[in-house]
């Protein structure tokens, strides 16, 4: 088990977010890990013994192109065949907050139902909404709170000023550098 893996576990699919391999003292070893239910979103912990069998979950990836949305779905199409299809946010979960215009990412099948999005590494944003920066400031670890074009809340250097473009880590939702 790695993390990014989808299995399957008690007739459910699970994301494993961690793996710790545990061998203490005497006793058998075993693997802790630590999943996301792909159905409900909720976090789990389990520990796993070296006879317990865990079976992978084979999913489709589809490249697709985020469109728009209405407020109840996100549209979505698809970059080979032009077909569009809409997703809920119960499935795409906190991916919403990075969801611009023509932004390609990679949607997860599982027998034919979408049941996640991949988003890439970075995304570039246009910062709409901070406090302007203060002449002179060069502290070079003073942030302040900027609100970028889709809601999401990122924390950036002094210097960065409204309309500016950004590169935003998904994983993390930080600021990383200037566009």
């Amino acid at each position: 088990m790695r993390p990014g893996m989808v299995i399957k576990f008690n007739n459910d699919l699970f994301s494993i977010f961690s793996v710790a391999h545990r061998t203490p003292g005497n006793l058998r070893g075993f693997v802790q890990a630590k999943m996301r239910n792909l159905n409900s979103g909720s976090m789990i912990e389990h520990r796993f013994s070296s006879e317990d069998k865990v079976e992978r979950a084979i999913l489709d990836e589809v490249e697709m192109e985020y469109l728009y949305d209405d407020g109840e779905y996100y549209y979505f199409m698809n970059t080979e065949n032009y077909e569009q299809m809409h997703l809920t946010k119960d499935i795409l979960g906190d991916a919403t907050s990075y969801l611009i215009p023509q932004l390609k990412v990679a949607v997860e099948f599982y027998e034919g139902k979408a049941i996640s999005v991949e988003l890439p590494a970075s995304i570039d944003m246009t910062v709409v909404e901070t406090e302007p920066g203060l002449k002179g400031a060069t502290v070079s670890n003073v942030t302040k709170p900027a609100k970028m074009e889709t809601g999401l809340v990122v924390q950036v250097p002094a210097f960065i000023t409204e309309g500016e473009k950004i590169r935003v880590n998904t994983a993390e939702g930080t600021y990383q550098e200037r566009a």
